[in-house]
């Protein structure tokens, strides 16, 4: 598909930017990035996998499901704060921070596109897995990853037609309409019925999250390692489109998480908020890549949705990691606290006692 960019500042940044020679089986070589050309085992790879990650993902959404209380989501419905919040990180702070991270990197007209559509794109599945396991509120994440991924039929739109004006024209830019309602779909069929399985039988419910959340722990590592198959015909793209697949998530990390602080949220819900704005629906931004330009266009950026993804996932696991690390060490500690209180409390009353300590209270 044609696309409307300025030609000569497309052949002058490409020349600029690229120098690596391509391999010799390359569809596309021109001193950059290159294309390989799809074989059977790639496609056969993709429709199998797709399959099977599908089936996967579905199964972890009705056990994440199963964490939701009925009550409790519903009232994040009619008391919209948490959502609200959430939705100006998405479709507030994510698309203003790729617009300046592209300008302020000076990067090709067609690589700033790309990371305006990952900047516009919805919340990923992926959040709901890590707010679980951090202790987050799974009714708030439930809710803002259905409610971001339904307002993203509007938003994108409307975002990628104030911020990419400067690049190109935004009719240039193919929306896929089915999946991003596939997506909905795929998410709020499976949650509906694991909210069904905790409201009737809350014991079994237990049983299927403590079972999904390993599962989903195992999904996410196994769609990057997919990823890196898929994609591996382009890693060797402009260092800058690496520097920004860093700085990006980092971003929306911390972004999400200070103003949701700011707006009030308890600490749960601000690491949640955080999650649900830094991890974006990396699949979601390469099928609308891959739409909306032409294979000479995809040389220059068709890897940064999967350099994004990667580093979402690590700086979520350091999260992850790091919550954990000050859990334990508050639960010690708190621990401690307590023992020494009652020790004290023991020798208190044993002055009132007549003086007599134990052995245990010594």
């Amino acid at each position: 598909m044609q696309t409307n960019f300025l030609s000569q500042q497309f052949n002058a940044g490409f020349l600029a930017e690229n120098s690596t020679a391509c391999p010799a089986n390359a569809t596309i070589c021109d001193g950059t990035s290159c294309v390989l050309p799809e074989d059977t085992f790639n496609q056969t790879l993709s429709v199998v996998l797709s399959t099977v990650l599908t089936i996967m993902l579905a199964l972890v959404m009705f056990s994440m499901g199963c964490n939701v209380e009925l009550k409790n989501f519903l009232g994040h419905i009619k008391r919209p704060w948490g959502i609200f919040v959430g939705f100006l990180c998405q479709f507030g702070i994510m698309p203003l921070t790729a617009f300046l991270l592209s300008l302020a990197f000076n990067i090709l007209p067609i690589q700033a596109v790309v990371v305006m559509i990952m900047g516009c794109c919805p919340g990923g599945t992926a959040s709901n897995v890590i707010a679980y396991w951090v202790d987050g509120d799974m009714d708030l994440s439930i809710s803002m990853t259905t409610c971001s991924t339904l307002f993203a039929m509007g938003m994108m739109p409307l975002c990628l037609f104030i911020y990419t004006k400067m690049w190109t024209d935004s009719d240039a830019i193919v929306l896929p309409y089915d999946s991003i309602g596939l997506s909905l779909v795929a998410l709020v069929i499976p949650v509906s019925f694991g909210i069904f399985v905790n409201y009737k039988w809350p014991t079994k419910a237990k049983i299927i999250l403590k079972v999904g959340s390993i599962v989903g722990a195992v999904l996410i590592v196994l769609i990057a390692v997919v990823g890196g198959i898929l994609y591996r015909g382009s890693w060797i793209i402009s260092p800058k489109l690496w520097i920004i697949g860093t700085i990006f998530p980092a971003a929306g990390y911390t972004l999400g998480f200070f103003l949701a602080r700011i707006a009030g949220l308890s600490w749960d819900r601000c690491r949640t908020v955080s999650l649900e704005t830094g991890m974006q629906n990396t699949q979601l931004c390469s099928t609308i890549v891959q739409l909306s330009f032409s294979p000479e266009q995809l040389e220059l950026m068709f890897t940064f949705p999967l350099i994004y993804s990667i580093f979402q996932l690590l700086f979520a696991l350091l999260i992850l990691g790091g919550y954990r690390l000050y859990r334990r060490h508050r639960v010690k500690t708190k621990t401690d606290v307590e023992k020494t209180e009652q020790k004290e409390d023991s020798k208190s009353d044993a002055k009132i006692n007549g003086g007599f300590v134990s052995d245990e209270m010594k």
